[in-house]
């Protein structure tokens, strides 16, 4: 059985432990409904579609959240809380999962909700037939089943303890549905606005869906949703007042755009992260004496203060996050150490190294200086590396995952079992070090299914270590998230970090203070 402590957390309340960001106290005036938000976002695609199973972007994220609920949703304080889902029941192996549905929720057709709709939604991603973004995460599910008009059970093909929280993702938002299908072309959903109009690649504005079921949200009367993906053209949209809001500050503007007096930086710490991913099956990779070599090799604060101005904190060569709730934080901290690189060097049958990194700033800002800069540290250790300034364009197809090794973006997962087997797990189609590890793989099967707090913290401790000390990705920092907003805009006293402007949740969350 489970204690009631633990019951409660598979129930909807369990932390992830992402670290939002605390704004200072303030007297403040109960929010208020009314006034068009204007957003301008360093995200967007011409080929954007209203199709859940296409999403890829922050731009579409923040769409579908605006119009669409899911089953569950990353609160301001990281906690998993219901949204479309009441409560949800685990059975003792957390292999099958009872979700309590909400009733006399509306779409936005004047349709009411059913079990039908949310079964559909979810089958949307499933299957053979489907290339959904989301296929990976809900690929563990055997079966979707009504219990009765009010409950969906989901059985899986094994325990998965994190389960509910795969069902906050922003491609599993739920859909009218006709005969097993869902209807996604018109973008209606049961989310606190309404679409009105959509650009690809350019703009979205909405309006507040009136009869929205959640009667502390939504403020705004209108939302306009703008694909602005050169960061000075946002800047000067803000500081114009023709915006209210920008996401992705430039970094180096940062200290400058604090200065106007008409303008907050809001700046969380989150689980993006940056790395350099080798081709562990390609020589010297291949050797964990010279992957060890490398991470020696790299100076972690320098690439903080030098390419992050600050804006974030230093990584272990692993991926989780210090906000993530299975945070390692007793690991011990990889500094900056030539001696223990020629060490490994040495043990790998090497007295120096010459090798090759790939680097754009597709990859991440300022990508090919921090390649430039980790050049310069490794040289002490006698290692040459050889920085290869790749196109833009093209970058994630003809690089990523092609070059041996190679500079790299992750937007990080809100869970340990998401981050890892997304991109760690043996065979999984973005582990982009091509990494296996056998003992590595058994615990994070094992760890997936163990609902024992402690012991499942052990586990995600040792595959950090694991990672750490055998994987083929150097991380050496993980960004904040830094936007800006107009005074004008209110936001509530703590914000999500799952991602950028409040968990992307802004539409709903934030409203006009004057």
């Amino acid at each position: 059985m489970f204690s009631l402590d633990r019951r409660s957390a598979l129930m909807g309340s369990a932390a992830l432990g992402l670290t939002g960001l605390i704004l200072p106290k303030t007297v403040r005036a109960a929010p208020k409904k009314g006034g068009r938000l204007r957003v301008a976002q360093g995200h967007g695609s011409t080929t954007d579609s209203l199709d859940p199973a296409t999403y890829e972007n922050g731009f579409m994220q923040a769409n579908t959240y605006a119009r669409n609920n899911c089953l569950t949703v990353i609160a301001g304080d990281g906690s998993l809380q219901g949204e479309l889902a009441e409560s949800w029941e685990p059975s003792d192996d957390a292999a099958e999962w009872t979700f309590k549905i909400r009733q006399g929720v509306e779409f936005h057709n004047g349709k009411t909700m059913t079990v039908d709709d949310i079964i559909a939604s979810l089958n949307h991603h499933r299957g053979d037939d489907s290339s959904s973004g989301a296929k990976p995460i809900v690929e563990g599910i055997a079966d979707i089943a009504a219990d009765g008009p009010d409950r969906v059970k989901f059985t899986l093909t094994s325990g998965s303890a994190d389960f509910p929280f795969i069902l906050a993702d922003y491609h599993l938002c739920v859909f009218p549905s006709s005969e097993g299908k869902i209807d996604w072309s018109g973008g209606v959903g049961t989310g606190g606005y309404v679409l009105e109009s959509f650009e690809p690649g350019v703009r979205a504005t909405f309006k507040r869906h009136a009869n929205y079921w959640k009667a502390d949200s939504a403020y705004f009367d209108e939302i306009e949703q703008l694909s602005v993906t050169d960061p000075a053209a946002r800047t000067n949209a803000l500081i114009t007042g023709e915006v209210d809001v920008i996401d992705k500050v430039d970094l180096k503007t940062v200290r400058l755009l604090s200065r106007d007096p008409n303008v907050s930086i809001i700046e969380t710490a989150g689980t993006q992260h940056y790395t350099f991913a080798m081709d562990t099956r390609a020589e010297p990779f291949n050797n964990v004496d010279v992957r060890l070599a490398l991470k020696y090799g790299i100076k972690r604060q320098e690439m903080v203060d030098k390419i992050l101005s600050g804006h974030g904190n230093v990584g272990n060569d692993h991926p989780i996050a210090r906000s993530n709730r299975y945070h390692a934080g007793d690991l011990p901290q990889r500094e900056y150490d030539p001696d223990k690189a020629k060490f490994h060097l040495q043990k790998a049958g090497l007295s120096s190294l010459e090798v090759s990194l790939s680097a754009a700033d597709a990859a991440f800002g300022g990508s090919v200086d921090a390649a430039q800069l980790y050049a310069e540290s490794a040289a002490a250790s006698g290692i040459s590396i050889n920085v290869v300034r790749e196109p833009n364009d093209g970058y994630w197809s003809n690089v990523w995952m092609k070059k041996p090794w190679s500079a790299v973006y992750w937007g990080g997962r809100p869970t340990e079992d998401w981050m890892f087997t997304t991109a760690y797990a043996a065979g999984v189609p973005w582990n982009d070090t091509f990494w296996e590890h056998e003992r590595f793989n058994q615990i994070l099967v094992e760890a997936r299914a163990e609902l024992d707090e402690e012991r499942r913290a052990g586990m995600y401790a040792e595959m950090q270590q694991i990672v750490s000390d055998d994987g083929g990705a150097v991380i050496p920092m993980f960004a904040n998230y830094v936007s800006a907003r107009r005074n004008n805009v209110a936001t509530p006293d703590q914000l999500a970090a799952n991602w950028d402007l409040d968990g992307l949740r802004f539409s709903e969350r934030w409203w006009f203070d004057s």
